[in-house]
């Protein structure tokens, strides 16, 4: 029955994104089955084998540690304000963020994150039917975000077609910075994290081969990461120390408005229907749910955390999962943990366009036109990554 379910979740997924799709005779087939195995394979060994047991458990111990460093810098600064016992979201949560920011500056200016962009991006290139420039944005956006991995192409980014352009938002969209891994490890099982992060990798390039299919010459395909303006250690050090503030302040002001914003909503539906906001919306979001492998009695609590995420952003989403999850299986848990690891949601549109209009006003213009179109395709890749966790829990 899960097979069943798993194929037909498939077909109904590529179907979206073929009904979507701009350039219908131009798909390669040959790239989307070689990834599509490729998920499987990479979701299989992180979630059914000791080796893939040993990598996660490596990860989450590092994350572990990291954010105990990270406390020490918190305690210093906040200690006191929070009464004994409790875990406030913002200290525990959002300010590890800052933390670990630094650390990607350091490796930053080490150069050895540009090595590991630069070379398993050349891989990707192989195997995904595009061209270099957006397999290097793709393992940038899961590294940088969706918001400063534009900066590395800023130079090109006036000569970038709209198609391209396309492709690396829906990367962007798709995937979630390095830099807030650890607060989602803080809310979620570290293994839904890590195997998120590896399957919407390999999922935005199959769900752009599809809703847009393009081929890109050799003349066409030059991509040189820029380099960036040279800096003494404790410039760069300061800079990201700074940005990742930045984040954490962002998020926590998008939470306060977001779940005020939802409990008025829920409140005021309520009052009128009978019924939450949020619940109505679990029935609309019900069927994707049931395809992606959801119990079927647990489809409107698992459709409601889906439009929840889709509508607000996943830290929100996150927050009422953890809310319900012992009511739910370990199945479910496991499958919707995996669908709200992305950037895929409304106010990321304008997050994107933002940020690519800070560099290129022209171009972040193209952005808005194509916004609705980038969040379908991104929410196509959530669901595609969600689908291949439960054939395999």
């Amino acid at each position: 029955m899960k097979l069943i379910l798993f194929l037909a979740a498939l077909i109904i997924i590529f179907l979206l994104a073929y009904i979507a799709s701009n350039n219908r005779k131009g798909i390669k087939f040959k790239p989307i089955l070689i990834m599509l195995v490729l998920q499987l394979g990479l979701a299989f060994l992180l979630l059914n084998t000791e080796a893939g047991l040993f990598v996660i458990q490596g990860i989450s111990n590092l994350f572990t540690h990291l954010l105990a460093y990270a406390g020490e810098g918190i305690n210093f600064v906040f200690g006191g304000i929070a009464n004994e016992g409790t875990m406030p979201f913002f200290l525990t949560v959002l300010m590890p963020i800052v933390f670990i920011s630094a650390l990607i500056g350091i490796a930053q200016y080490l150069r050895v994150l540009p090595f590991i962009i630069h070379y398993l991006g050349l891989v990707l290139s192989k195997v995904n039917g595009l061209g270099k420039l957006e397999s290097f944005n793709g393992v940038a956006s899961a590294i940088f975000g969706q918001s400063e991995v534009f900066i590395s192409v800023k130079k090109q980014l006036p000569s970038i077609p709209e198609h391209r352009l396309y492709t690396l938002c829906t990367s962007a969209m798709s995937t979630v910075s390095a830099s807030i891994l650890g607060a989602y490890m803080t809310m979620i099982e570290p293994k839904y994290v890590i195997t998120a992060l590896v399957l919407n990798l390999f999922g935005g390039f199959i769900i752009a081969n599809i809703i847009n299919p393009y081929k890109v010459s050799e003349e066409e395909d030059i991509f040189e990461v820029q380099a960036e303006e040279k800096q003494s250690f404790f410039e760069m050090l300061g800079e990201y120390i700074l940005d990742g503030f930045k984040v954490a302040i962002i998020v926590g002001a998008m939470l306060i408005g977001f779940v005020a914003l939802i409990t008025m909503i829920n409140a005021v539906f309520e009052a009128i229907f009978g019924i939450s906001f949020q619940v109505a919306l679990g029935y609309l979001f019900a069927p994707l749910a049931f395809i992606i492998g959801v119990p079927a009695n647990e489809v409107v609590e698992s459709g409601t955390i889906m439009a929840t995420k889709l509508l607000s952003n996943e830290f929100v989403a996150m927050m009422d999962l953890g809310k319900i999850a012992d009511s739910l299986s370990s199945r479910t848990v496991g499958i919707i943990s995996v669908f709200l690891v992305s950037f895929a949601n409304f106010s990321s549109i304008g997050i994107i366009t933002g940020a690519v209009k800070a560099l290129n006003e022209k171009k972040g213009n193209q952005v808005a036109r194509f916004g609705l179109k980038l969040l379908y395709g991104a929410t196509l890749v959530s669901l595609l990554a969600a689908a291949i966790t439960g054939i395999m829990l």
